[in-house]
């Protein structure tokens, strides 16, 4: 059984207000809370405690599996490996994400590994969501590791959002697709206060045709700092593109620093980086549709992480 707080976090990372339908694993406070599998998707725990395996059959369509962690406890540092076998010309949708209260003095940390194979034609749309709530003084880090290996005609769709109160966080992201296969990568994060985000991508295209789109938009506020690191790979014929677009605000620091390799004269590789301030005459114009100052800046920033 869940708390109040607990089942708010897990509205916040997974859009859940209810026990949701097909298959899901819920986490809370490094135990878990309530899984469910169907004939298409098992979840089965790692023998160590430590994660999961998620099994979904060749062809299964129109299914979808929940995989939130939820943390409330102060103090708490939780490890979780979670490993998706993604089965041959299946179509699925896999939502997860964290969200940690903290009011405590202590460090609250999540830590999650997820590993993807994706099959032969398969399709995966990844949402993952992390937020952050509480006023104690102990920090709110989360750490997410992702690894992706595509197999030839694939595809994944891939949507990470943090857009409040995570004090710290250090996402690496690491893909290799075979041929045909095909990775988009939307990103949007927003820091305030004295907090920190690093995001690392490294994508490897290493057959034929094989294509990523890696795209982030950010908003740093007040002291914070951000680091967004993209890096392709073009081993054989193929395309790539990464862009970094990101606002700067108050006495926040952006770093951007995209990088292409190309290891074949047949790799189009492409990569763009933008770091600028509102530009005041968009705050002028929504202000004279009679919003003040601030409701005009929260207007562009919410339309431009959206």
């Amino acid at each position: 059984m869940m708390d109040e707080m607990q089942k708010t976090l897990l509205a916040q990372v997974a859009d859940l207000h209810e026990v949701p339908e097909g298959a899901y694993n819920i986490r809370a406070n490094g135990q878990m809370a309530g899984r469910n599998t169907t004939a298409n998707i098992d979840i089965i725990s790692k023998e160590d405690g430590k994660g999961i395996d998620i099994r979904i059959k060749p062809g299964t369509k129109h299914e979808s599996v929940h995989i939130p962690v939820v943390v409330s406890k102060s103090g708490l540092k939780d490890l979780v490996y979670n490993d998706f076998y993604i089965g041959e010309d299946a179509d699925v949708v896999i939502i997860a994400g964290c969200g940690i209260h903290n009011c405590g003095d202590q460090d609250s940390e999540h830590n999650g590994i997820h590993r993807f194979f994706i099959g032969k034609n398969a399709k995966v749309k990844y949402v993952e969501k992390h937020y952050g709530s509480g006023d104690g003084r102990g920090g709110r880090i989360l750490n997410p590791g992702t690894e992706i290996t595509m197999e030839e005609g694939s595809f994944m769709e891939m949507e990470s959002t943090q857009i409040k109160g995570v004090d710290s966080t250090d996402r690496n992201t690491t893909a290799n697709l075979a041929s045909g296969a095909k990775l988009v990568i939307r990103e949007r994060l927003l820091t305030h206060g004295n907090q920190t985000a690093i995001s690392r991508f490294e994508v490897s295209l290493n057959g034929e045709d094989a294509s990523a789109n890696v795209i982030s938009r950010s908003v740093a506020r007040e002291e914070s700092s951000q680091t967004f690191i993209s890096r392709i790979n073009g081993n054989a014929k193929c395309a790539g593109h990464t862009e970094c677009d990101a606002i700067i605000m108050d006495n926040a620091k952006i770093s951007a620093v995209p990088e292409l390799t190309a290891n074949n004269p047949d790799a189009a590789l492409i990569h763009e980086a933008a770091i600028g301030k509102i530009a005041g005459e968009q705050i002028i114009k929504l202000m004279t549709l009679g919003l003040t100052e601030q409701e005009a800046e929260a207007q562009i920033i919410n339309g431009f992480l959206k």
